[in-house]
């Protein structure tokens, strides 16, 4: 058996997330980028422990990053909006600021598969971003509902136990 097999079968039976939208135009009804986290969260038998909306400014993302990953009943954070280019998405600003230890491979990975599977060369323009703080895994991927079934489908969901088995190992 190889060590990440083994690390698999130590790993939580379940993790608690908050699910994080940042918009300045998504309301619950219009959500379905948060919506979709939220049901392959639940699909993979994952916890939410809440979601919330939140405009997109660089010091109320941080804010509510900071918030979650300081609550006990919180050990991941998942984002999604906010991470192009535009003047207004600061979600990578926010997010970067706060990490204690980044993930580079999740951006890496997910922007090479967007490029092969999905959108192409339109990938460059993606700043996904993921790490810890503290105890805490954070994940932040593009508003798209597309982006969100790439991200959580091939990277979290598979992936999610085991990083949060890596971080109990380490505290």
């Amino acid at each position: 058996m190889s060590s990440v097999e083994e690390h698999r079968k130590e790993a939580p039976p379940s993790v608690s997330c908050y699910i994080i939208t940042v918009s300045d135009t998504r309301t619950p009804e219009t959500d379905k980028g948060g919506a979709l986290v939220r049901s392959l969260l639940e699909d993979a038998g994952y916890k939410v422990a809440g979601h919330t909306i939140v405009k997109d400014d660089y010091e109320d993302i941080r804010e509510l990053v900071y918030k979650c990953s300081a609550d006990s009943g919180i050990e991941a954070v998942l984002l999604t909006g906010g991470t192009g280019i535009s003047p207004r998405d600061t979600t990578y600003e926010a997010v970067a600021s706060l990490l204690d230890k980044s993930l580079p491979g999740f951006g890496e990975i997910f922007r090479f598969l967007s490029f092969t599977e999905d959108i192409g060369s339109a990938a460059i323009l993606s700043r996904a971003i993921a790490g810890t703080i503290g105890n805490t895994a954070v994940f932040s991927m593009p508003g798209s509902t597309g982006a969100v079934k790439l991200a959580m489908e091939r990277l979290i969901v598979p992936e999610l136990r085991h990083v949060m088995r890596e971080i109990y190992k380490r505290s």
